[in-house]
């Protein structure tokens, strides 16, 4: 059973509960999305499981995730890149780069998004990533702008920051 966070306006934790319970009733808690670069500057974006209860089918981000009921932003980026794509590393590799309030596009979630390097081998885990590519940022961007039904809503929202924020060298 997967225990979440609630958390108030100001994302102070106000209780706990199961993320089913969670997410029927709408109470606010936390999550992070994670934009994988390698070394020659592409983008890794994952196409989300068939079996997903939000998003199924969709692309998004690197790897996301759920803060776990007392875990950190931090904490949760480093385990779901693990997981999610079996990249790891320490949580000093990576940058955060932005705050998403919630709202329904993000789930009704407090999302922090990080970025990091690592040219690490990819293993998807699969029962949550169908699939994932490698691609140059003018290309993912020229996708979303194409066929913005193909993605999440919420990496939308992320891709558009985010392409106007350059990596750190």
């Amino acid at each position: 059973m997967e225990w979440l966070d609630i958390v108030d306006i100001n994302d102070k934790v106000v209780g706990k509960e199961t993320r089913d319970v969670i997410h029927a009733k709408g109470h606010l808690h936390r999550s992070t999305h994670i934009v994988l670069n390698n070394s020659m500057g592409e983008v890794f974006v994952q196409l989300r499981s068939k079996n997903k209860d939000v998003g199924a089918g969709l692309w998004d981000t690197s790897a996301a995730g759920h803060v776990d009921s007392g875990e950190s932003y931090l904490q949760c980026a480093v385990r779901e890149l693990e997981e999610e794509l079996g990249v790891v590393l320490k949580q000093a590799a990576l940058e955060f780069i932005i705050q998403l309030q919630p709202e329904e596009r993000t789930g009704f979630e407090f999302t922090q998004v990080f970025r990091v390097v690592s040219d690490q081998a990819i293993v998807l885990q699969s029962e949550e990533v169908d699939d994932g590519r490698w691609l140059a940022p003018q290309a993912l961007s020229q996708w979303i702008e194409e066929s913005p039904e193909q993605f999440t809503d919420v990496f939308k929202l992320i891709w558009r920051t985010f392409a106007a924020s350059p990596p750190a060298q």
